[in-house]
């Protein structure tokens, strides 16, 4: 039961932020024109400063190898492959598929998986999160925007996806975080200190306007479409990456990582990224509230699973 509680604690704030956008929303306080105005600031400034901010202040020198981050980068590139291959069996609307790919392997990692992952295994793992944290969530990045360049529509173009994504707010952060943490550029510290505060607003203003964007009208005709996202993202792509990490013989922190990385809910930005992108956004927004609540369940059976057969 203390798996499920730490899974709780951890959701429930983000599920009471998206009730929040929800109850604004149905209240008229802000209208659609201003949600769809206020994701793209999201999108363009609040989440490469959070992302910057949680690269920059990881610590390089908090482990002395990164083999499951890497690990866990290859098992993300499998899983883009994998779930591109079987949505485009299954799916026709190109705008749905990008949605649809993003959402089963674009992971909260930051938000949802760190908390969870410390409190498996204690401060201890801290700096292994902070590694493959700041190798992971470009990657992510990376594959994301080279899927919903390939699915924004018509003939795919190698010029154009290469600019998408060199040109993406989020890749771009990610490199300039990278830099900043391998070179041990200090910011001065009234500068971090604003970047810290700027950063602090992404994810909750982020979670509230997703919650002002869900329409359930259309979760209807998305059932489908959510059914093959959901179980992808919770269970499918999880189950690869931990089986095959067990058998290589993985075990205790590396696991909970693993499950951090894999088995999180899809992250917040796919939402204001596939709006951005011209991909399905109320897709991606339901993908997101749905996976980050049925995530509650699927975590803690994870965590009671592995526990049982003594890889946690």
């Amino acid at each position: 039961m203390e798996n499920l509680k730490v899974s709780f604690e951890v959701v429930a704030p983000l599920l009471i932020l998206m009730l929040v956008g929800a109850f604004i929303r149905k209240t008229n306080v802000i209208d659609e024109s201003t949600v769809k105005k206020m994701n793209s600031v999201v999108f363009k400034v609040f989440l490469p400063v959070l992302i910057f901010n949680n690269i920059y202040r990881s610590s390089i020198d908090d482990v002395k190898n990164i083999e499951t981050a890497l690990y866990t980068s290859g098992v993300i590139f499998f899983s883009f492959v994998l779930a591109t291959v079987f949505v485009c069996l299954g799916e026709k609307d190109n705008k749905k598929r990008g949605a649809m790919i993003q959402g089963m392997c674009r992971s909260n990692f930051v938000i949802f998986g760190v908390p969870l992952c410390v409190s498996l295994c204690g401060e201890e793992i801290a700096g292994k999160i902070s590694i493959a944290a700041a190798i992971v969530v470009p990657i992510l990045n990376v594959m994301s925007v080279i899927v919903l360049e390939i699915f924004r529509g018509g003939k795919p173009q190698f010029k154009k996806i290469i600019k998408g994504i060199i040109t993406n707010p989020l890749i771009i952060a990610s490199a300039i975080g990278l830099v900043t943490l391998i070179s041990k550029i200090r910011l001065p510290q009234i500068v971090s200190i604003s970047v810290n505060d700027v950063a602090k607003i992404a994810t909750p203003l982020a979670l509230i306007l997703l919650g002002a964007s869900i329409n359930l009208k259309k979760v209807k005709g998305n059932i489908k479409q959510l059914i093959a996202a959901i179980s992808g993202k919770l269970i499918v792509m999880p189950f690869i990456g931990i089986s095959i990490a067990a058998s290589l013989g993985m075990r205790g922190g590396d696991i909970a990582l693993l499950i951090a990385a894999l088995a999180s809910p899809t992250a917040v930005s796919s939402y204001p990224m596939a709006l951005q992108m011209d991909s399905d956004g109320d897709l991606a927004a339901q993908i997101v509230a749905f996976s980050t609540t049925l995530c509650i369940v699927t975590v803690f059976l994870w965590v009671f699973v592995l526990k049982q057969f003594g890889l946690l």
